[in-house]
């Protein structure tokens, strides 16, 4: 096995379904990456020994998903000299703005990238971009992925222009 350039780490293993999303993405384009949970409230010496240590193992990206009081993506970044990427993981009491509003609202020098409530999908993506950015085979990768999805865009706007608009819904309730 290749070693990983992305981490992908979340508080808790019941971010898992969300932070999914982020693995299937760097799979697609074949982006080796691993995967554990380091909560920073739990286990604050796990959280300094990954954020310290990840460099060294080359990792390049860190996605960090979180719920509620959602310190983890932050606080890894205050650590790692690393781009850190955070998904806001929807949780039960406020719908995700709990950790939305936790993850973006990092005070000056200490930036986190951060992406919708349970968008780790856009995540793993953004993280593919990073790497892009040094790695061609990437980058290619990328730019045929935006083609296809404008691609798709194109085919659905043709089909719906060519029925009316509540046939289309029909068959689109039919998927």
């Amino acid at each position: 096995m290749k070693k990983p350039l992305v981490g992908i780490i979340m508080g808790s293993d019941s971010d898992l379904p969300i932070m999914q999303e982020a693995a299937k993405i760097l799979e697609f384009f074949e982006i080796e990456f691993e995967v554990t949970v380091v909560s920073a409230h739990r286990t604050p010496e796990r959280l300094f020994k990954y954020s310290k240590e990840a460099e060294k193992r080359g990792i390049r990206v860190i996605i960090a998903g979180a719920g509620g009081a959602a310190h983890l993506p932050g606080m890894v970044a205050s650590i790692t000299p690393l781009p850190v990427i955070g998904v806001p993981v929807k949780s039960a009491s406020l719908e995700g703005m709990d950790s939305l509003l936790s993850i973006v609202q990092m005070p000056g020098g200490i930036p986190v990238a951060t992406v919708a409530i349970n968008g780790a999908k856009n995540a793993g993506i953004l993280a593919a971009e990073i790497l892009g950015v040094k790695y061609k085979e990437i980058r290619q990768k990328i730019k045929a992925f935006k083609k296809e999805l404008r691609a798709e865009v194109e085919q659905k706007a043709e089909n719906l222009e060519n029925l009316e608009y509540k046939e289309y819904l029909k068959i689109m309730a039919k998927k």
